[in-house]
């Protein structure tokens, strides 16, 4: 089979097309042929090795001191069941899926990959197409993981800033969707319209007006790409309020944990409250012109990778 790997941290270009073996599933396993996976700003910083300082320990021993441990990038995916183990029963042949790689050392940038069965693996949403099913794991899950700390309440008011990433765009629908909040959301100019139209009801341009200096405080402050000030954000807070930063607030899970979160995603997806935001879709041969894209900063949303050409 095809895949994108990376044998040392650099640039866009250290990603090489090659072929490598076809997995095959153990007992209690499954294999997913993959149709889409996304290009994150996640798997840049681990391409590149330029993560928060916080995180440079941790991340230097989990990605490897030297060179990548894990050489194959990519961390959520959809396609369907191609085979599976004799010892599996929650997935069937043929069942389309989508899926996190997190727990899975990652994978999504090939053409196969095995889950085991108990992993985050789920049902694909039967009103997305597999591009959109990819892009709705990382972003949902993270937007979701933080509001829920916020313990949002309808009628409330939280100030998202980042509002047009990957993150920031679920967060404005499922604030606006789901916690029935009234939503202030901070961006660049050219995507203030794209903002209020997840259900922002008030946008501001980051580049001209600063949020702090305005006299409205927020219940919730959510920087939901980790860029602004945090003694400065929390002056926008009202007395009691609540500050998130998505480094610091989206505690990844794992195991059954992540699992009861990829399938409450699904139930929201189906039931509308959130649709994942796509910028661009490239070929899986052009991946690496999608990172250089996506290491610029401006996207829009997601960026998918098309693995299966339709």
């Amino acid at each position: 089979m095809k895949a994108i790997v990376y044998a040392e941290y650099g640039s866009p270009e250290v990603l090489r097309l090659i072929d490598i073996p076809k997995p095959t599933p153990r007992e209690r396993e499954a294999l997913v042929k993959i149709h889409a996976t996304t290009v994150t700003i996640g798997d840049c910083r681990m391409r590149s090795f330029t993560v928060p300082p916080e995180q440079w320990l941790f991340a230097r021993l989990y990605l490897g001191v030297f060179k990548p441990r894990r050489p194959i990038l990519g961390m959520e995916l959809s396609g369907e069941i191609e085979a599976i183990g004799k010892e599996v029963t929650r997935v069937k042949l043929g069942d389309p899926v989508f899926a996190s790689t997190f727990d899975a050392d990652w994978g999504g940038y090939a053409e196969y990959k095995c889950f085991p069965e108990n992993s985050t693996l789920a049902p694909k949403p039967s009103n997305l197409d597999y591009g959109e099913s990819a892009a709705a794991v990382g972003g949902g899950g993270t937007a979701l993981r933080c509001l829920k700390q916020a313990n949002l309440q309808r009628g409330q008011e939280i100030l998202i800033y980042g509002a047009s990433g990957a993150v920031g765009t679920n967060a404005v629908q499922l604030a606006h969707n789901l916690f029935c909040a009234e939503v202030t959301a901070v961006c660049s100019a050219a995507n203030l319209n794209l903002v209020k139209s997840l259900g922002a009801s008030h946008a501001l341009d980051y580049t001209r007006q600063d949020f702090t200096r305005q006299d409205h405080l927020y219940d919730v402050v959510f920087d939901a790409v980790s860029k602004f000030p945090a003694a400065q954000a929390r002056k926008a807070l009202k007395p009691g309020g609540v500050y998130l930063n998505v480094h610091r607030d989206a505690r990844p899970t794992t195991g059954q944990t992540r699992l009861q979160e990829i399938l409450e995603l699904k139930d929201l997806l189906e039931a509308g409250h959130f649709k994942p935001v796509i910028d661009r879709v490239y070929p899986f041969e052009q991946i690496v012109e999608a990172h250089r894209y996506v290491e610029q900063g401006h996207k829009k949303g997601n960026v998918v990778i098309q693995v299966v050409q339709n």
